[in-house]
C-alpha cells in the first residue's frame, strides 16, 4: 500500500515542477473547466440551480473530465466521489449504491438515480454505459423533499448533451488489453437553432479478466450495444419541448464467484460446471416541456423505462452439477412531474411540484435441484405499485441581514403495493404440485420535511446547517419461507449537516468540507433466508453513520489542477439483535459494505506543443483508495483498505485525440465481494492491470 500511496504523489511532484517552470497560456484548454461547473442547463424539472452556491454536499463532474477518466458507468465513480461506494461484482443485475453508510445489497435502492431528469427506480438499471455526458451530480445526504421515496442517501443526476448546446459528430475506437474493445459515434446539430438532434450509438466489448477452470472460459466477458435519439424543439422563446429515446442491450457472462481464503484475504480459482450470465433489454423515454417566464419556470415530464432481464446462475459455484437457478424479471414504469417554481435571486424563492408513478415488476424464479431430487421449482410474483406525491420548498433571502437565507421544505407521499406469489414444483416423474397463491397489500403515507439555514459571505462563499429526513420505501420479500417475513416496512432517518464551500484567489482553489450525522430506525437488513438460498429484509435495526467530507481543487496554472477528495464514514448498529433466543446481538458492529475511508489524489497536466502534428499533450494520474470494509453484519469477513492508480497520457491535435490508459498500475490485488452459503464462503477477486489506446476524431 505504501508504494501505491507514494507513486502518485511523485507524479503530482513532478507535474507541479513542471508547471512552475512552464505557465502557458491555455484558456480554452484549461484544467480548471474539468471541475469548475457554474454555469447550469435546465434539463429535467426540478433542474437549473447552481450546486457550488446551494446547501447541499455535492460534487460534479464534466463531461471532459468523465471522457478524460475513462468513466464508462456509474461503478467508476468509486474515488471520484467521497463517501460513495458502489461494488464491482455479480453483474448489471447486482449494482447497490452506499453513500455515507446508507445503501441496499436487495430490493430497492436507497439513493436515487435520474438521467435526463428521468427516474431510474430499479437498482438493476444502474449500471448502463455512459456516452455524451454533459456532467453527472452526486448529492450526499437526504434527497426526500423534492426527490421523495428511496433517497436517503442522496441523488445522482446524469445529464447528456443538449442540441442546443453542442454541434458536430464524434467518432471514437478503442482497444485494450485482455480484449477490450469499443465502437461509438455521435452527431449533435440544430436547424437554425430552433430544431435540435443528438443521436449516438456504441458497441463495447469485454474479453474478460476472470478464467472459469471448468471450461477454460472468461467468467466476466461480456457485450453491450447502446443507442440513444434525443431530440429538442424551441416552439417560441420561452417554450422548449425535449424527446428523448435510449436503448441498451447488455449479453454478460456473470458471478465470478471462487473460494474465499480468509488468511491471505485472496479468491482461489473460479471453478463451476454450469456458465452463469445475464442478459438483458433497457429502455428510457422521457418527454419533458419547459415554459419559462419572466419571474418563473413551469416543467413537465413524462417517462416511460421498460427492462426485461434474464439470469442463469450457478448456485452451488462449484464443479458439481447441483444447484441451477433461472431468474428473469420485468418491468414498465410510467412516471409524470409538474413543477412550477420562481426564478432569479429574489427576497422569497419557492417551488411546488406533483408527482406520481405507476410500476409494473414481474419475477420469476425456476430452481433446479439437480443433485438432489431432480425437481424443478418455479416461483412467479408480481408487484405493481402506485405513488402520488405533492411536495414545496420555501428560501426567504436576507432573512435578518444581508446574506442569510432560511429554506423549509415538505413532502407527502402515498404509495401502495400488492404482490401475488405462485409457486409449482414439477418433480422428476413429471407431478405438478401447485401452492395456493399468496397475496398482500399494503399502503405507506409519509411526510419528509426539510430544514436548512446558509450564509453567503461573498457570491462564491457560503456555510450552512440543515437537517433532513428521508425514507425508504417499505415491500414483500416476495420469495419469503416463513410468513412473518412476507413483509418489511419503510426505513426513516434524519440527517444532520454542517458544511463550507467556496472559490478563493481568483479561481485557484475551489474548496468544500461537510460533517455529517445520520440516525435511522426501522432499518431493513439484509439476512440470508433460512434454506441458505437467497437473501431477504426485516426491519430490525437501529443505526446511527456519522463522518466527514472534504474536497479540494487548486490550480496552480492554467495547465496544472491539483484535486484531493476524502470521506471517512463511522457507520454502526445503535441496536440489532440478529437472533434473541440464541443470543446473537449485533449491536454495536460496523455495518456492512461501507468503507471507513475513500481517499482521491488527482494530478492533470497540459503541455503545450503547438507544432503542425501536435497542439498539446494532457497527462492524467489519479490515486484511488477504499476501505476498510466488512463484508457481514459479524463484523469477521473484512477487506483492507486498499488503493489504485490510473493514468492517462492523451495527444491532441485539432479534432483528433490520441489517448494512452492504465488502470490498476501497481496490480493490487484485493476481494470485490464476499459471501456466505452453508459452510462454504465465496468471493470475487479485483481486476487485474490493465492498458489500451482510444482513438477520438471530431468534426
Amino acid at each position: 500500500m505504501k508504494k501505491g500511496f507514494l507513486l502518485p504523489l511523485g507524479i503530482v511532484f513532478a507535474l507541479a515542477i513542471q508547471a512552475k517552470e512552464k505557465d502557458a497560456p491555455l484558456a480554452e484548454d484549461s484544467v480548471a473547466l474539468s471541475y469548475n461547473i457554474h454555469e447550469v442547463v435546465i434539463v429535467g424539472v426540478k433542474g437549473g440551480k447552481d450546486l457550488t452556491v446551494q446547501p447541499v454536499s455535492a460534487t460534479q463532474l464534466s463531461g471532459q473530465m468523465i471522457a478524460e477518466s475513462n468513466i464508462y458507468n456509474l461503478k467508476d465513480l468509486n474515488g471520484f466521489i467521497p463517501n460513495f461506494f458502489m461494488p464491482e461484482y455479480g453483474s448489471k443485475l447486482t449494482s447497490p449504491v452506499y453513500v455515507r453508510g446508507i445503501g441496499s445489497r436487495i430490493n430497492a435502492p436507497s439513493v436515487g438515480l435520474y438521467v435526463d431528469g428521468i427516474p431510474y427506480f430499479d437498482r438493476s438499471s444502474f449500471d448502463f454505459h455512459l456516452q455524451n455526458i454533459e456532467r453527472i451530480e452526486v448529492l450526499r445526504g437526504p434527497q426526500g423533499t423534492l426527490y421523495g421515496r428511496n433517497t436517503m442517501g442522496g441523488i445522482i443526476n446524469v445529464y447528456t448533451q443538449s442540441p442546443f448546446r453542442s454541434k458536430g459528430s464524434t467518432m471514437q475506437l478503442s482497444a485494450g488489453s485482455h480484449g477490450n474493445y469499443k465502437a461509438a459515434a455521435s452527431h449533435i446539430g440544430n436547424i437554425g437553432g430552433r430544431f435540435g438532434y443528438s443521436l449516438s450509438g456504441s458497441y463495447n466489448k469485454t474479453g474478460g479478466y476472470i478464467k472459469n477452470e471448468y471450461n477454460g472460459e472468461n467468467a466476466d466477458a461480456m457485450d453491450v450495444a447502446t443507442g440513444r435519439v434525443r431530440l429538442g424543439w424551441n416552439i417560441r422563446p420561452q417554450l422548449t419541448a425535449y424527446l428523448t429515446s435510449a436503448y441498451e442491450y447488455s449479453d454478460q457472462q456473470a458471478y465470478p464467484y471462487g473460494i474465499y481464503d480468509a488468511e491471505r484475504n485472496t479468491v482461489d480459482k473460479v471453478d463451476y460446471n454450469a456458465p452463469s450470465y445475464y442478459r438483458r433489454h433497457l429502455s428510457n423515454n422521457g418527454l419533458t416541456v419547459e415554459y419559462a417566464a419572466p419571474s418563473f419556470r413551469l416543467g413537465s415530464q413524462t417517462s416511460f423505462q421498460y427492462f426485461d432481464g434474464k439470469q442463469g446462475i450457478d448456485q452451488d459455484f462449484t464443479p458439481n452439477d447441483a444447484l441451477f437457478v433461472t431468474f428473469t424479471h420485468r418491468q414498465q414504469m410510467v412516471s409524470h412531474e409538474t413543477n412550477i417554481q420562481s426564478v432569479g435571486k429574489k427576497k422569497y424563492d419557492w417551488q411546488f411540484g406533483v408527482f406520481a408513478f405507476r410500476q409494473n415488476y414481474s419475477q420469476t424464479n425456476d430452481i433446479e435441484y439437480r443433485a438432489f431430487s431432480d425437481s424443478l421449482k418455479v416461483t412467479s410474483v408480481t408487484t405493481p405499485t402506485t405513488g402520488f406525491a405533492l411536495y414545496h420548498q420555501s428560501t426567504l433571502n436576507d432573512l435578518f441581514f444581508e446574506g442569510l437565507s432560511a429554506t423549509v421544505g415538505v413532502r407527502y407521499d402515498r404509495e401502495k403495493i400488492t404482490m401475488e406469489n405462485r409457486t409449482k414444483t414439477f418433480s422428476k416423474s413429471g407431478v405438478e404440485e401447485n401452492q395456493s397463491p399468496v397475496t398482500g397489500r399494503d399502503v405507506y403515507h409519509q411526510v419528509t420535511p426539510k430544514f436548512s439555514l446558509q450564509y453567503n459571505f461573498t457570491a462564491d462563499r457560503l456555510a450552512y446547517l440543515s437537517a433532513t429526513k428521508g425514507y425508504k420505501a417499505g415491500g414483500f420479500n416476495t420469495t419469503a419461507e416463513e410468513e412473518k417475513d412476507r413483509v418489511f416496512k419503510p426505513e426513516h432517518s434524519w440527517s444532520y449537516e454542517a458544511g463550507a464551500k467556496g472559490v478563493f484567489f481568483d479561481g485557484r482553489l475551489h474548496a468544500d468540507a461537510s460533517l455529517f450525522y445520520i440516525d435511522w430506525t426501522d432499518q431493513q437488513i439484509t439476512q440470508r433466508r433460512a434454506s441458505e438460498q437467497g437473501f431477504k429484509l426485516r426491519n430490525a435495526g437501529k443505526s446511527a453513520s456519522k463522518g466527514l467530507e472534504i474536497s479540494a481543487s487548486v490550480f496552480p496554472s492554467k495547465a496544472l489542477g491539483l484535486h484531493v477528495d476524502y470521506g471517512y464514514t463511522h457507520a454502526v448498529f445503535k441496536d440489532y439483535v440478529y437472533n434473541e433466543s440464541a443470543g446473537i446481538d449485533y449491536s454495536g458492529n460496523f455495518l456492512s459494505l461501507v468503507p471507513r475511508n475513500t481517499v482521491s489524489v488527482a494530478a492533470d497536466y497540459t503541455v503545450p506543443v503547438n507544432r503542425e502534428w501536435l497542439d498539446r499533450i494532457k497527462l492524467n494520474a489519479r490515486y484511488s483508495g477504499l476501505g476498510k470494509l466488512y463484508w457481514d453484519d459479524k463484523n469477521e469477513a473484512v477487506q483492507d483498505y486498499y488503493s489504485q492508480v490510473n493514468a492517462t497520457v492523451s495527444f491532441i491535435r485539432k479534432g483528433v485525440s490520441v489517448e494512452v490508459w492504465a488502470k490498476n498500475l501497481t496490480n493490487e490485488k484485493y476481494v470485490t465481494y464476499y459471501f456466505e452459503m452453508g459452510k462454504n464462503r465465496f468471493g470475487q477477486p479485483s481486476k487485474p492491470f490493465s492498458f489500451g489506446v482510444d482513438m477520438t476524431i471530431s468534426i
